[in-house]
């Protein structure tokens, strides 16, 4: 049989059979692997990291705190690993601590539990990162492919560094393993009956009666309950030995010290903000700077109260968002198709053999602008198309058709409904859903399109829900500032209906997509049967 030898993997020959395209080929398997492990954010991916927008890994770096915000895959934790790398090959300390591990801790354990991570982190870093020589290419070329660029620390400093962090650490230990003790003072509500006679006469046709009246007037205290936690107790009076530590960190470096904290909306949202507030206190003055990684409808970061809880934006950190949505359609189209060129280029291909220009589009879409799955829809679109080319169906060609990304699509919402479960609690799960039900009854049965729209100036708990289904993927805004025609005086955002509720197994014939990226999609947004209420 006529070959084509195009690559070498391994100790195996990818080849390219005569006349056989990209998709069919033996590459295509070895790409389809490489995409799959890009999905998961490792440490070795940091190679794949493409910077979102200009200046954002130059920002991540500055002496600020930041949240980082971002959907579920949009590389809020790609962005954190590879400031990681970064910073590490300048020698400044960093700290990562992914906050999932500890979802479903109450407070305060999760607090100490994380203290104690913290700790373990930085005792990490300055053991290997801090001290090893740049010709230990075992570490250097495996972790973050290049040698750092300064000398290292100096190992006796930070030996004794790590020693006290281990003594602290020990301490926490044990009081996070210890039973929590609670003081209680208790005010219970007392009501006491109070008799009010009264003589009064009752007219029973033409005989009179009387009677006693009585009533119940019924005198309250208040409820209130107090407890006063041994363990909040303890690490309120540690206080200042922990932000010794945090200064000694940079001393010791003679650089400012990192702490990454991900994934916060894993916490329990009552108990987010008094997380963010007790690293806050301990590291402010200290030259630390914490970048925290979040779903920004997901997280409760800052309370407002005598004294403020938390993390203010704009006075105690700012935000980088690393959401690319539908309504900067071109910029977020290339930056995708950016990402996957650059897989490509590695399995010697290009874009152009994978995709269809419509696949291109659709694919936008069906990710709703989010990276990882963009390139989660393309893993699964070539398996689609590759059945379908075995088949002898090729009246679409023989690269990835906008149908067939349709279909790959489809396949998602399993695993979107098993990330609902996960981000969100028994308390708002139910009624999330009931409204995702809601709107997507309203799209695919009474309107049978694809967008929809809701009242900008809706301050209500349907409006912040709306966002919150955004952040869960299920729904995608697609433009802001529409008018409807008649609905005189009024702005509304417009959003899509995420394409795995109307593909696939679930395909719907004669839907109106509404191309709101194109020159006359504000104009079809504007219809009036489109308002969501």
């Amino acid at each position: 049989m006529d070959t084509n030898v195009s690559a070498c993997w391994g100790q195996g020959i990818m080849v390219k059979r005569k006349g056989e395209s990209f998709i069919e080929s033996e590459r295509a398997d070895q790409f389809a692997a490489t995409l799959e492990e890009a999905t998961r954010s490792t440490t070795e991916g940091v190679k794949y990291f493409i910077e979102p927008a200009k200046g954002t890994l130059s920002r991540g770096k500055t002496r600020r705190h930041h949240f980082i915000f971002g959907r579920r895959g949009s590389g809020k934790s790609s962005l954190l690993n590879k400031l990681r790398s970064e910073l590490t090959l300048d020698r400044m300390p960093v700290a990562y601590i992914d906050l999932e591990t500890f979802k479903g801790h109450s407070y305060p354990d999760v607090l100490v539990s994380i203290l104690i991570k913290t700790l373990d982190s930085y005792s990490d870093w300055f053991s290997t990162a801090g001290v090893f020589p740049a010709s230990k290419q075992s570490f250097w070329q495996k972790l973050f492919g290049a040698k750092p660029r300064v000398k290292s620390i100096d190992g006796r400093k930070a030996s004794d560094l790590v020693k006290r962090l281990g003594d602290i650490r020990s301490e926490l230990a044990n009081l996070l393993s210890e039973p929590e003790e609670l003081s209680r003072t208790r005010r219970a509500k007392q009501a006491k009956e109070r008799k009010i006679d009264g003589a009064g006469s009752l007219d029973f046709g033409g005989g009179q009666a009387s009677a006693s009246a009585s009533r119940s007037l019924a005198t309250e205290r208040e409820i209130a309950d107090s407890y006063n936690s041994k363990k909040i107790e303890v690490l309120h009076r540690r206080i200042i030995d922990f932000k010794q530590i945090f200064s000694d960190l940079s001393s010791v470096s003679g650089k400012p010290s990192y702490l990454f904290l991900d994934d916060l909306y894993h916490i329990r949202s009552s108990n987010q903000a008094e997380v963010v507030d007790y690293f806050h206190r301990i590291t402010k003055g200290t030259n630390t700077w914490m970048k925290v990684g979040t779903i920004k409808h997901r997280t409760q970061w800052y309370f407002f109260g005598q004294p403020p809880i938390g993390m203010k934006l704009g006075d105690d950190a700012d935000e980088i968002d690393l959401d690319f949505t539908l309504e900067k359609y071109d910029l977020t189209k290339e930056f995708l198709v950016k990402v996957l060129d650059q897989f490509c280029r590695e399995h010697e291909s290009k874009v152009s053999d994978i995709l269809s220009d419509g696949a291109r589009d659709r694919l936008v879409l069906a990710s709703g602008g989010v990276a990882r799955d963009f390139l989660s829809i393309v893993r699964r679109s070539i398996d689609v198309t590759r059945q379908r080319l075995a088949s002898n169906d090729r009246f679409r060609g023989d690269r990835i058709s906008a149908e067939d990304v349709n279909k790959a699509a489809g396949e998602l919402d399993g695993f979107k409904r098993e990330d609902f479960s996960r981000d969100t609690s028994d308390d708002d799960s139910q009624s999330l859903n009931d409204l995702f039900e809601e709107v997507k009854k309203f799209c695919l049965e009474k309107n049978s399109c694809n967008c929809f729209l809701v009242n900008k100036e809706s301050k209500n708990t349907q409006a912040t829900m709306i966002k919150e289904l955004v952040d869960l993927k299920f729904l995608h805004h697609v433009r802001s500032r529409v008018t409807a025609r008649d609905k005189a005086g009024q702005i509304y955002d417009a959003y899509m209906l995420d394409i795995s509720q109307y593909s696939g197994e679930r395909k719907r014939r004669n839907m109106d997509m509404i191309e709101f990226w194109q020159k006359d999609g504000e104009n079809q947004l504007r219809r009036g049967t489109l308002v969501f209420t």
